[in-house]
């Protein structure tokens, strides 16, 4: 079992409002460079989100919950099939139906997390991220880093945070923007 957080940055390394939804002055940073840059599995999740679990925030649960079960391409299928577990404290499982294969999680977030046996991918969801990455499960970040400096917003990495040694797998041109992967360095 491998936790991957999955995240749209800019170059300063924020991750509030990509795409906009949030309604924050400086909100859409993402989405103004193209379909081609943000559309289909850009992070190259193949088989991980066939076999894995997806964890998401309550915030970033409604949002996607309102968004992905209308699509139809075979991406949008794919994101509606994966079983879906969502950290909150005030949705309940009659809430989650509005979105397939979702359901609240189950107890303490960290606890969940070591007790899953398949993969786990985080997708935004920045609070839940912090928790995993406080604890020291993120065993790798799959960043699509876009060509822009806000200077302001929430950061995935924030000064005050905890530190990571990382190792850079791969990096390739995405459209407008850049997917890095990198894991957690060996011990």
């Amino acid at each position: 079992m491998s936790v991957i957080v999955i995240e749209f940055v800019t170059l300063d390394g924020i991750v509030s409002d990509p795409d906009g939804s949030a309604g924050t002055p400086l909100g859409g940073w993402a989405f103004r460079y193209g379909r081609e840059t943000v559309a289909g599995d850009k992070f190259r999740l193949g088989r991980t989100l066939d076999d894995g679990v997806l964890l998401l925030g309550r915030a970033t649960w409604q949002l996607f919950s309102r968004l992905w079960p209308g699509r139809d391409d075979p991406f949008a299928a794919r994101m509606n099939a994966v079983p879906k577990l969502v950290a909150t404290r005030t949705l309940t499982g009659a809430d989650t139906s509005a979105w397939a294969n979702s359901e609240v999680l189950d107890g303490d977030l960290v606890d969940a997390v070591k007790r899953e046996r398949r993969d786990v991918i985080v997708t935004g969801s920045l609070s839940v991220v912090e928790r995993l990455r406080a604890a020291d499960l993120v065993d790798e970040y799959r960043l699509l880093i876009f060509p822009t400096v806000l200077g302001t917003g929430r950061r995935l990495f924030p000064a005050d945070g905890p530190r990571a040694q990382l190792e850079c797998l791969a990096a390739e041109r995405v459209g407008s923007a850049v997917l890095t992967r990198y894991r957690r360095a060996a011990r």
